[in-house]
């Protein structure tokens, strides 16, 4: 069973920025999740949940939706077994819960595998 946290979402203004991360491993085992492709995903209230971000396991790849492209980057410190995402230029329409994910496949490189892990977290921009 995977255990993942992820935090840093709040209210911040339109143009403003605000950096989430995520902190997962596998509770039985304590293996994380640092030879995996991770990524982000985001829901709004009555829209489908939407591809934001992904990155490769070792960093070096990086993928992101036309949406948040230039806005949004995506990170991760494997030592600290955290995945980041720092997100810039806010807009409304990027309000929603963004959700942490990861494909449980070691070292495959493919953005369609990811799963969702946790619960999410709200961010909220007021315009």
């Amino acid at each position: 069973q995977v255990q993942a946290v992820e935090s840093g979402g709040g209210l911040v203004q339109a143009g403003g920025s605000l950096r989430l991360s995520c902190e997962a491993s596998e509770r039985a085992s304590g293996r994380t999740f640092s030879l995996n492709t991770m990524g982000w995903f985001r829901q709004a209230p009555g829209k489908e949940r939407e591809f934001v971000a992904g990155i490769r396991w070792n960093g070096d790849s990086t993928y992101y939706a036309d949406s948040v492209k230039g806005r949004f980057t995506i990170s991760r410190d494997n030592a600290k077994n955290t995945l980041y995402l720092q997100m810039n230029s806010l807009k409304p329409d990027d309000a929603a819960v963004y959700y942490c994910a990861a494909d449980r496949k070691p070292l495959r490189f493919d953005y369609r595998y990811l799963e969702v892990l946790g619960q999410g977290t709200l961010v909220t921009v007021s315009s």
